[in-house]
Formats: structure tokens, C-alpha cells, sequence
């Protein structure tokens, strides 16, 4: 009887409770569903020109799409060519890190895209690069 009772009292000092270790996983997951950043798109798809010379940019958190009709979209939204520095200046402000990316379709005004970029630089976003496909 006694050998049974203390299997008893050894098998209860084995067991783990797993409550902390459940709490903490949650606080966990909580953490990097907060500051995981997801990926922004234009809003359209374009078609980017060909670059031998195209390069990755893996912070680029403001993108700009001029499609082939002229149109300027930022997040989703059609924007006014006008607009375009507030909308940067906005976007900027929520990440100073981040860069603008102009994606302008092959067959886009350049005088549309050397406004975008304009607007950008007066946005105070002084790193701004054009997409490309790689070739």
C-alpha cells in the first residue's frame, strides 16, 4: 500500500502544467501578428518594361502604378495627379524608412512619370526607383 501511494505522489510531480507555456505562445503569436508588415500593392497591374540591370528593392512600402491610359493609382485608389504629393507625404509619415516604387507600364506617359517622381522628391521621399522586369 505504501509503494502505491508513493507511484502515486511521483507520478503527480511529473506532470507539467502547460498553462504559462500556453500563454506565452499566444503572447507570442499576438507580438508578430502586430508588427509583421504585409505587402502593399498599387491597386492595378502593370506592365514593366525590361531591365538587364533590375535589381530586388525588399523595403519598398510606397508604390505608385501609372497605367498605360495615364491613370495613377496608390493603394487601391485612382488618384489625381495633384494629389499625389499629399498621398506620399501621408504614406511617409506612417514609415519614414520606407521607399517609393513607381511601377509605370511600358507604354505610360513619361511626362506623367517625371511628374510622380517630382511629386514624390517634393514629398520628401528622396529614395525612389522605377520597376522593372528582369530580363
Amino acid at each position: 500500500m505504501k509503494q502505491h501511494f508513493q507511484n502515486l505522489v511521483e507520478e503527480e510531480e511529473a506532470t507539467i502544467d502547460m498553462t504559462p507555456m500556453l500563454d506565452v505562445v499566444f503572447i507570442m503569436l499576438i507580438f508578430f501578428i502586430v508588427t509583421a508588415s504585409f505587402v502593399k500593392e498599387a491597386g492595378i497591374d502593370v506592365n514593366r518594361p525590361e531591365a538587364s540591370t533590375a535589381a530586388a528593392k525588399p523595403r519598398a512600402t510606397i508604390l505608385v502604378a501609372i497605367s498605360d491610359k495615364g491613370e495613377i493609382w496608390i493603394n487601391k485608389r485612382k488618384v489625381d495627379v495633384r494629389a499625389v504629393q499629399a498621398n506620399i507625404e501621408r504614406l511617409k509619415a506612417e514609415n519614414p524608412q520606407g521607399s517609393v516604387v513607381i511601377q509605370a507600364d511600358k507604354e505610360a506617359n513619361v511626362d506623367k512619370l517625371i511628374k510622380v517622381m517630382d511629386a514624390a522628391r517634393a514629398a520628401g521621399a528622396y529614395d525612389v526607383s522605377i520597376a522593372a522586369a528582369e530580363q
